[in-house]
């Protein structure tokens, strides 16, 4: 792994990664936590990113992006500016550098919500035209299949990905997880649907599977199992002794929604290694640390 570079080391899924492995070398505008103890290389700008002419790498794992469909969705331009404009930038430069896998990540919110069978396999119909969220992550797809001549790429679509963060994220476990040590009133809009949760050090595990593997395409990432928000909010409920209200309110998309993971199981053998009691332990307890310090 000494020739993989991981740009997005500071975020929510990257120090996952990092700490998974300390050869992959970090490179960002932000350095990656404290407890990552892997080699990290400033770049403030991808438009700097000759900066790394000299430095040997043949692999790269590609986090820089934002998945606050909340905020994207609001604003005209910032899924462009935030998840399209990097990519292109950053594919022209390997593209020049010869390298032998690129890997970014975009989400199962393609697939036409109103077509799908459960479980959600790859070949099934997308829909990237559902909002400014989704069809920056559409073109996204995009700019990774014009370079995918010259650059071998792995496009991940993620599912619900969960785990413990410092980072303020519009993901529902994670708020959930902030709002029991801040807040006496803990809620969710609603308690009934079902998805496909995974925990981040599973997820961790399947991309260092992935990337060193032959495959060249686009690949779902999730558990293959459903939790329902209710079943959520009641494990957490007895893990932290504080009442989740549920307001009921009507929600968009998808009432259940689960992921066939049947190619990457193929691919490289990976299953996770945690189901939703144990990840949501897990997390609970290094939020509960967090919050000591």
């Amino acid at each position: 792994m000494k020739k993989t570079l991981l740009f997005g080391g500071s975020g929510f899924f990257g120090p996952v990664i990092l700490s998974k492995n300390p050869d992959i070398i970090s490179v960002g505008r932000t350095k990656p936590p404290i407890e990552c103890k892997n080699k990290h290389i400033q770049l403030d700008d991808l438009n700097q990113i000759n900066i790394l002419d000299d430095l040997e790498f043949d692999k790269v794992i590609f986090l820089i992006g934002s998945s606050n469909h909340h905020e994207i969705n609001l604003k005209n331009n910032m899924g462009i500016d935030l998840n399209v404009y990097p990519l292109n930038t950053a594919l022209s430069y390997f593209e020049k550098r010869k390298i032998k896998k690129f890997m970014c990540f975009t989400t199962i919110l393609l697939y036409d919500q109103t077509k799908f069978k459960l479980p959600v396999g790859e070949n099934q119909e997308i829909n990237p035209f559902i909002n400014k969220y989704v069809f920056s992550k559409y073109l996204s797809e995009q700019i990774v299949k014009y370079f995918s001549k010259t650059v071998p790429s792995i496009i991940v679509r993620l599912s619900n990905i969960y785990g413990a963060t410092r980072l303020r994220r519009p993901d529902l476990i994670p708020t959930i997880m902030q709002d029991l040590f801040e807040k006496q009133k803990i809620s969710i809009w609603n308690d009934q649907p079902k998805r496909d949760f995974i925990f981040t050090e599973d997820a961790a595990d399947a991309v260092l599977k992935l990337i060193e593997s032959k495959f060249e395409g686009i690949i779902n990432l999730g558990t293959g199992k459903m939790s329902s928000l209710k079943e959520i909010c009641e494990i957490i409920e007895r893990l932290s002794g504080k009442k989740i209200i549920s307001e009921n309110k009507v929600v968009t998309g998808p009432m259940e929604f689960v992921t066939d993971i049947s190619k990457i199981t193929e691919l490289t053998g990976w299953i996770p290694k945690h189901d939703i009691t144990s990840g949501l332990k897990k997390t609970y307890e290094m939020m509960k640390d967090y919050y000591k310090e």
